[in-house]
């Protein structure tokens, strides 16, 4: 029996294009959310967009310009979705 804590869920890649935030995690998922649940990068212009990097190994993304910071595991917890959209 493990004991260990499991592991965080990373991200590799980042693309927004129709309206859509697609994040694709070293696993092999793939996680799609609209960009209208987050007002910053709704927006932003597609370079701003494109201006992104991994924060701590792949747990986050962060936009510079935009100053704007997500989590992976927050983009994979319904109960975010659901406060998101009710927003």
């Amino acid at each position: 029996m493990s004991t260990s804590a499991p592991e965080e869920p990373r991200a590799v890649s980042v693309e927004a294009v129709g309206g859509q935030l697609t994040v694709r995690l070293e696993d092999g998922r793939t996680v799609s959310i609209p960009l209208e649940w987050f007002p910053k990068l709704r927006d932003a212009t597609a370079a701003q967009l494109a201006d992104w990097r991994l924060i701590g190994h792949g747990i986050g993304i962060h936009w510079e310009d935009l100053d704007e910071d997500l989590s992976v595991r927050g983009m994979l917890m319904p109960q975010a979705r659901a406060l998101r959209k009710s927003a």
